[in-house]
């Protein structure tokens, strides 16, 4: 019996023992992040599957797991298809996989902590219908098998300084507090980390990637804030930082505290707020509404503007110095997706600004490059193999700014098939790079630009096209994006985003073309009416021309990709030893 089919056994045989049905795993921690420190890991743990989305739900005679698009192959490589049906979150979601398998009188227990009004709702509607029940565990169920399981982070708060947030955390407070006078609310729950790091201009190091500490906070319609976090974590240098507005108490003591509220009109995110916390509010009057901090956050004033063009010239010269570097070395010395993947990192730690990956990098040559999501591992590391494509997905978190870059790259000579597909995928990239947009236009109202040269050909990819940026946080930030799915939310000036189509060969390779963007205004065109909304492309680093099929582009595509070639190495160039920077003039040179 394997590790993971007997970890199955033994939640099956606690539920028995609890008087439970189903117990719900989702890849989230109380915080609802997406990248989790390893004490939360529990969907791993339990399935074995390691992608940063994704949920289980465990009955006593079947059990599913359920991934996005990006993690569908991965999983099928990760998991033992002899316990667990894999599903798509959204051609067949939880809750109706659910439904179609629950029975009437039977208790699904959730953890509190780990679903979110939303969730209940949701879940509530599905087991009421068949005539069962959605229940709290009174304990995580993992947690209780997970004997060895890693303590909570404990690392220290820091300041994040004001030459790069460009705005003090009183005038944020100020500027939520206005927010929450506007929608009558005494105070707001702030439960996502990176809220409160960007609220206080902290940062901290609890989970892989994202720079925040753990914790939640209450700001009030008088600026002032009750941080609950663990005493340990805040020096007093960061205590004199976070002044007199700011009241530090143990994290421990928030539900008794909360309890205590009585006549609050308190603002709770429905999306992000844990059960947890919302019981103990039953006294206040709850309000309904996106975390104030979210918008504000998203928005990247000047400073943080400028400092994110600096930090993609630093993210730039590193990756530009990696693909020299494999270029030279590729077609006479073996090398492996890790250690490709260890020598971009040593690129990206010269500058004396980087802190972190903002993510684990997607180093994946050839049928790995299939996997959208796909992460280098001893079992799986491939060579990369002379006449195959080469996907690096990686990015970095500098202090001024977060980054996040994708490139194909073609190892010896590409074939037909390749080439246009690659091409189909880069006249996706150039039409969103390009476009002009009315004030009030969503991501959503464009994903179609970046995929129309594929669905021509009857191709298409399963992920969104565009995910928001933070600055120094997280690298997937909302509440902008660019994907198939709805979305209410207009694109601003300073949003950042991702512009990144793709295509995907099963088993054959993989291709992506990813550069981050920066929403500016563009004026009112000559004789026009309206003022619209352009990009302007921060990541500076060429994309690989030799997979290029120059026949397929249009005069104005080709001036686009020639001119961002022109401006990548006008900005790289100096900084770039003799034998980099004779690599960049060929690699950017006109096509």
């Amino acid at each position: 019996m394997s590790l993971n089919t007997s970890r199955l056994a033994d939640l099956r045989r606690l539920l028995n023992e609890w008087g439970g049905d189903g117990f719900i795993i989702p890849r989230v921690d109380a915080y609802q992040g997406e990248y989790v420190a390893p004490c939360d890991e529990r969907l791993a743990w339990l399935t074995g599957f390691t992608g940063s989305a994704g949920m289980a739900i465990v009955l006593k005679g079947k059990a599913a797991l359920f991934v996005d698009g990006r993690y569908t192959l991965q999983a099928k490589n990760q998991i033992d298809q002899n316990n667990y049906e894999i599903c798509s979150l959204n051609d067949y979601p939880p809750y109706t996989w659910l439904k179609e398998h629950l029975e009437k009188g039977q208790k699904v227990f959730y953890d509190a902590w780990l679903h979110t009004l939303h969730d209940k709702g949701r879940a509530q509607k599905v087991c009421e219908a068949v005539g069962a029940s959605f229940i709290p565990a009174p304990q995580n169920l993992i947690d209780k098998l997970w004997t060895d399981r890693p303590p909570s982070p404990l690392n220290p708060v820091c300041i994040h300084d004001m030459q790069y947030t460009g705005v003090s955390s009183e005038d944020k407070r100020q500027q939520v507090a206005k927010t929450l006078q506007e929608k009558r609310a005494d105070a707001a729950l702030l439960t996502t980390p990176e809220s409160i790091a960007w609220l206080l201009n902290i940062r901290g190091n609890d989970v892989p990637h994202i720079p925040v500490a753990q914790g939640f906070a209450m700001i009030w319609a008088d600026a002032s804030v009750d941080l609950f976090i663990h005493p340990a974590k805040v020096s007093s240098e960061v205590q004199n930082h976070l002044g007199n507005g700011v009241r530090l108490a143990a994290l421990g003591s928030l539900e008794n505290w909360l309890g205590a509220l009585k006549d609050t009109a308190v603002l709770i995110d429905p999306a992000f707020t844990p059960l947890a916390l919302i019981k103990p509010l039953e006294k206040c009057r709850l309000i309904e509404s996106s975390d104030p901090c979210t918008l504000p956050k998203a928005l990247k004033n000047p400073v943080e503007a400028m400092e994110a063009r600096q930090a993609h010239i630093q993210d730039g010269l590193a990756v530009t110095r990696f693909l020299a570097w494999l270029s030279r070395v590729v077609l006479t010395k073996t090398i492996t997706e890790l250690e490709a993947a260890e020598k971009l990192l040593s690129f990206r730690k010269q500058s004396p600004l980087f802190r972190d990956t903002s993510f684990g990098t997607i180093s994946a040559s050839g049928p790995n490059g299939a996997i959208v999501h796909y992460k280098a591992s001893p079992e799986t590391n491939r060579t990369l193999d002379l006449n195959s494509l080469y996907l690096v997905d990686s990015g970095g978190q500098y202090l001024n700014g977060t980054t996040d870059i994708t490139r194909t790259i073609a190892i010896g000579t590409p074939t037909p098939e390749q080439k246009d597909r690659f091409t189909r995928v880069l006249k996706g990239h150039i039409a969103l790079a390009t476009a002009v947009f009315p004030i009030g236009t969503t991501g959503s109202q464009l994903d179609p630009l970046a995929r129309q040269a594929l669905w021509q050909a009857g191709l298409d990819y399963d992920h969104g096209t565009g995910h928001g940026v933070g600055s120094y946080l997280n690298v997937h930030e909302g509440p902008q994006r660019i994907s198939k799915g709805p979305s209410s939310v207009a694109l601003q000036p300073g949003m950042i985003i991702s512009n990144e189509p793709g295509y995907y060969k099963p088993n054959a390779y993989g291709i992506r073309i990813e550069s981050l963007v920066m929403v500016v205004e563009k004026g009112i065109p000559k004789g026009g009416e309206r003022p619209l909304l352009g990009f302007e492309t921060l990541t500076q680093a060429p994309i690989d021309t030799t997979l290029v099929d120059v026949a397929m582009l249009t005069p104005q595509e080709l001036a686009w990709l020639n001119a961002y070639h022109a401006q990548v190495r006008e900005t790289l160039l100096p900084h770039l030893s003799t034998e980099e920077g004779a690599w960049l003039k060929v690699a950017t040179k006109e096509v």
